[in-house]
């Protein structure tokens, strides 16, 4: 208690401040106790939260706030986009926008209901002649439980006996990889297509599927390139916004 007495009353005193030469000729500028810098006051706004690419082009055209003379869109990820004004005296930025797209979601990376995934599947996946999505839902459809081959499984193949008819039975590859276009961007832009390597399990709980990404990644950078190429495009005509990502 006394030692916050006495730090209270020196710090009612008046700073003093002192130069100090060094060798060298240079002057450093010391105080004797500590100070805060008192910053000008900037008041920034909230984002305004968007879910769609054609909302942020709406509301930057509608020209309903007033903004910086220089403006940034950031693609922060396939999902997300940002608009932010250039530095205020504080060296701040306002986010004046944020729009957060609406992705249905999909199980990767480990094995889901034989069911859930036929679902998934025919829900969540572009229609596309390009892709492997008719071949795949055509295999993992026919095969049923106890139906999976018992054989020498390479890490990049597997057999399934597949129903052919009413009565004989046929031995299938399970196609692998399989590249497919899932719905993981903005809609105004074209969904990436990627690799996946497709997985089958028989247990006791029945037929389960999985997709692994087999592509390291590389269509979150395909997507955010078609996201900010959209935006460069519809907003070609303001030359204070840069978009980046």
């Amino acid at each position: 208690m006394l030692e916050k007495a006495l730090k209270y009353l020196v710090g009612m005193g008046r700073a003093e401040v002192k130069n100090v030469t060094l060798p060298d000729g240079a002057v450093q500028v010391y105080s004797d106790r500590h100070l805060d810098r008192l910053d000008r006051y900037y008041p920034l706004a909230e984002p305004v939260k968007m879910r769609t690419l054609t909302s942020l082009v709406d509301y930057i055209r509608s020209d309903t706030d007033t903004m910086a003379e220089k403006m940034i869109i950031q693609v922060e990820s396939p999902e997300r986009v940002a608009l932010f004004s250039q530095l205020n005296g504080s060296r701040q930025r306002e986010r004046l926008a944020v729009v957060e797209a609406q992705v249905p979601s999909f199980t990767y990376d480990r094995f889901i209901d034989h069911e859930a995934f036929l679902i998934g599947i025919q829900a969540k996946f572009l229609d596309d002649p390009q892709t492997d999505k008719a071949l795949l839902l055509r295999f993992s459809g026919t095969v049923e439980s106890g139906s999976l081959t018992e054989y020498g499984d390479d890490g990049v193949t597997q057999k399934a006996t597949v129903r052919n008819g009413i009565a004989s039975k046929t031995d299938a590859v399970v196609p692998n990889p399989v590249k497919l276009r899932p719905y993981r961007t903005f809609a105004e832009v074209e969904q990436p297509a990627s690799s996946f390597v497709f997985r089958m399990s028989d247990t006791k709980n029945g037929i389960s599927c999985a997709l692994f990404e087999a592509d390291g990644g590389a269509w979150r950078n395909l997507a955010m390139e078609s996201v900010k190429e959209y935006l460069q495009e519809e907003l070609k005509e303001f030359g204070a916004f840069t978009v980046i990502s």
